[in-house]
């Protein structure tokens, strides 16, 4: 009787500690973006735009393109997550890196990566690009897994006559399903949503329902047809969310299942040419990086630093209200002061998602789920919410220097809770009970005994989440100031102005977040705990 007291007592705790994480989503995600449904709802015609023919157009490119670049996402990734889970060569840390750096590159470097083989743009290199960015995705949540299961059950159906592809399919496959799942959804989610690369790429030829909402809030003022298509975006965003957290709730029963993690060892044999395709897959991944730099570089006269030069004034004839160096040093702030929002809010919400899942509250997997909502819903309609509400706190907060630092976090704390969650949940429970009986409190118990071992997990989150701040782009571009722009907002314009040296900053622009974004990724890789986390 007293222990089930205890387990009431805990769970009530716990939920009541889940307020906090989902007032915070209630007042910078939720409410903004209801705001702007309810105007397009008053305002009538959504559901004359859902029955238009051109959006349902939108909703099937959008869709399609998804899934394309899906599929080339998970199978570039499984080479990979093969060569990260399993071998032992020389050089993996920097495939490590060379993997996870496309993540976080910035929607605009990548899309303008792009333009340098597809000047012209159109649906491959828009597939091919969403794909780049997230096959890291899948080298990560999939490797993570395999480097958990049992080798034996493989050796044994070797041993019985079974090829290697008949043993992977039977025995390997089945057991990475739940992660192969877990991450095409997430794959699925982000190039659904995908808004640089597109802009960037498509034009005004290729739409997506994340496009066509920019379109029309900003330059149509359109608010039935935006809300209409956020309406279909959130929908199906839920829907990806939920079979997401049903194929990541059994990757996490496999893992708990199988124990620790299995040793790496030199491949053998056919593995070589799973090797051979992983690094054909790194080559890929580094080809659009090296040509962005290659492009930085290059003008009409030949080699010349004149764009990287360039970056300390405004642009050809004043294109900019402010120099590329004071964008950069404005980006390199505003991405701080995102990290610091979205570190506390993170951590907190997966201590709180580690308390309730230990006390058998169900409630865990509702909050679990609308952490990962900011990740779907398009960052357009968060930005106009935020101009249409917050107005209504103390002080007009739409022209707070914090509003864009607020947007940012909400696109970096669902990727924290995921890389810091697992970490934490690993915690032996029984290190935590021993503090607690010698009469540590649970703040004391979380300093003395979490905290340490999640230390090195919780600084790489931190970087993780500072350069993915650096290069936010779509809530970003619509909500900072013409004096207070970032760095990838200064891309974005310059490269919508004419002129050779307007082109030349913006690859040099790109250039130096590249820079940044690779020394990051390398600090990151050196303080991150293996197979830890889903990035």
């Amino acid at each position: 009787m007293a222990q089930a007291r205890a387990g009431l007592s805990s769970r009530t705790g716990w939920s009541a500690a889940a307020l906090l994480p989902l007032a915070f989503l209630a007042l910078f995600f939720a409410w903004p973006v209801l705001a702007i449904v309810n105007l397009g709802l008053r305002e009538g015609g959504v559901l004359a735009a859902i029955a238009e023919g051109d959006t349902w157009e939108l909703v099937g490119f959008t869709l399609g393109q998804a899934l394309a670049s899906t599929v080339v996402a998970v199978v570039a990734g499984m080479p990979l997550a093969f060569v990260l889970a399993r071998c032992r060569i020389r050089g993996l840390g920097l495939v490590r890196a060379a993997v996870m750096v496309p993540f976080v590159l910035p929607t605009v470097v990548v899309g303008l990566a792009f333009r340098t083989f597809w000047p012209d743009g159109g649906v491959l290199p828009i597939v091919l690009a969403n794909a780049f960015f997230n096959v890291a995705v899948v080298a990560r949540t999939v490797g993570g897994l395999w480097a958990h299961t049992d080798r034996r059950a493989e050796d044994a159906a070797r041993a019985l006559g079974a090829s290697r592809p008949r043993a992977f399919v039977s025995v390997v496959l089945p057991a990475l399903a739940p992660a192969i799942g877990s991450a095409a959804a997430v794959v699925f989610l982000f190039c659904a949503t995908s808004f640089g690369v597109v802009l960037v790429l498509g034009g005004s030829r290729y739409r997506t329902l994340e496009t066509e909402i920019y379109l029309r809030t900003v330059e149509l003022f359109d608010l039935s047809g935006a809300a209409a298509l956020s309406l279909l975006q959130f929908a199906a965003v839920l829907a990806v969310l939920v079979l997401g957290a049903l194929a990541r709730r059994r990757r996490e029963t496999a893992l708990a299942l199988r124990g620790r993690e299995e040793l790496a060892r030199r491949p053998s044999g056919g593995e070589w040419y799973v090797v051979a395709a992983a690094f054909a897959v790194v080559v890929a991944l580094l080809t659009p990086v090296v040509g962005l730099v290659t492009r930085s570089l290059s003008t009409r006269d030949g080699w010349s630093l004149a764009g990287y030069v360039a970056l300390n004034t405004r642009g050809d004839r004043g294109t900019l209200a402010v120099t590329g160096i004071d964008a950069a040093v404005n980006s390199l702030r505003t991405a701080f002061d995102a990290t610091l929002v979205a570190l506390v809010v993170g951590v907190f919400s997966a201590v709180v998602l580690v308390g309730l899942r230990r006390s058998g509250a169900r409630f865990a997997e509702v909050l679990d789920t609308a952490l990962m909502l900011p990740l779907g819903v398009s960052a357009v309609t968060v930005g106009f919410g935020y101009l249409i509400t917050m107005d209504a706190l103390p002080g007009d907060f739409r022209t707070s220097p914090l509003l864009v630092p607020l947007a940012q976090a909400l696109v970096v704390t669902p990727l924290i809770v995921r890389m810091v969650l697992p970490v934490l949940r690993a915690v032996d429970e029984r290190l935590r009970q021993a503090a607690a009986t010698l009469g540590a409190s649970p703040a004391r118990v979380w300093r003395e005994v979490d905290l340490p071992l999640a230390g090195r997990s919780l600084a790489a989150a931190a970087g993780f989440g500072y350069v993915v701040a650096l290069g936010e782009f779509g809530a970003t571009s619509f909500l900072a100031r013409p004096d207070a722009p970032t760095l990838p907002v200064v891309i974005a314009r310059l490269m919508s102005r004419p002129g050779e040296l307007n082109s030349q900053m913006a690859y040099a622009a790109c250039a130096l977040l590249m820079v940044v974004t690779v020394g990051c990724v390398l600090l990151i890789e050196r303080l991150r705990v293996p197979s830890s986390g889903e990035f």
